[in-house]
C-alpha cells in the first residue's frame, strides 16, 4: 500500500482528526483552518508572510496550497479584468478533503495578482462566497506600482492582510461594519483600506467568537 502525503501540517491534521474522532463536522460552525491557494503566479514569500499573519492575528491554522491556473472563462475581454465570482467557482474542486461524509476541509482563500471585478462595480479588492466557505483577494490594486508609484512591500503586506481578514470575516458570517476603525468597514477605495486597522471592532469580534469553531 502506498502512503499519500497530506497537504496539511501536523497542527492542521490534529484539528481535523479531532473532528473525526468526536464525530464533529469541521464545518458545523465555520472552520479555523484556512487553505491559501495562489491563483496564477504569486510570490511565495508574500504567501508565507500572509499565512503567518493570519495565524498570529486570527489563531487559524493556515496552509499554502499549490498554484492553480486561473479560469479563462472568468476573463472579460471588454473590461480586461476577471470576474471574481467565476474565478472562485472554478476553484471549488481544488480544496482538499479528509475523512468521510460531512467532514470537509477547510476555508479556501485564493490570492491572485489579476484585476478583479463583479458586475456593477469597476473593481473589487476581493470577494467572499460564504455559503461555499470560499473567498478571493487581488493584489493588483493593492500594489503602489498600479498607481505609478514606487513599490512598497511593507504597505502591500499591510493591505493584503487587511483584505484577507476582511474577506474571511465575510466567510465567517460578518457583514460590512459601519465603524471605520473595524477591518469589516467597506473599502470603497484604497485610502479606506489604508485608514482602517486589520482587527475587528468589539461587536464584530463578538460575532467572530460566536460563528467560528474554536
Amino acid at each position: 500500500m502506498r502512503l499519500l502525503r497530506s497537504p496539511f501540517s501536523a497542527d492542521v491534521l490534529s484539528l481535523l482528526f479531532l473532528a473525526i474522532a468526536t464525530n464533529t463536522p469541521c464545518m458545523a460552525q465555520h472552520s479555523r483552518v484556512v487553505y491559501l491557494v495562489p491563483v496564477g503566479k504569486v510570490e511565495k514569500g508574500l504567501l508565507k508572510e500572509l499565512a503567518q499573519s493570519l495565524r498570529d492575528k486570527l489563531g487559524v491554522a493556515a496552509e499554502i496550497g499549490e498554484p492553480v491556473e486561473i479560469s479563462k472563462a472568468a476573463f472579460d475581454q471588454g473590461r480586461n479584468q476577471y470576474n471574481s465570482t467565476r474565478v472562485l467557482q472554478g476553484l471549488e474542486t481544488t480544496r482538499p478533503r479528509i475523512g468521510r461524509g460531512r467532514v470537509t476541509l477547510p476555508l479556501l482563500l485564493a490570492v491572485t495578482e489579476v484585476d478583479l471585478f463583479v458586475p456593477n462595480l469597476n473593481f473589487v479588492f476581493g470577494e467572499a462566497l460564504p455559503t461555499k466557505d470560499m473567498a478571493i483577494i487581488s493584489l493588483c490594486r493593492l500594489r503602489q506600482e498600479f498607481y505609478g508609484k514606487p513599490a512598497d512591500t511593507t504597505l502591500l503586506m499591510e493591505r493584503t492582510v487587511k483584505e484577507a481578514v476582511h474577506e474571511l470575516g465575510h466567510v465567517w458570517g460578518m457583514r460590512h461594519c459601519p465603524d471605520p476603525h473595524c477591518v469589516m468597514f467597506f473599502s470603497n477605495s484604497l485610502p479606506d483600506t489604508d485608514r482602517k486597522p486589520d482587527t475587528f471592532c468589539k461587536r464584530c469580534n463578538g460575532l467572530l467568537k460566536d460563528n467560528v469553531q474554536e
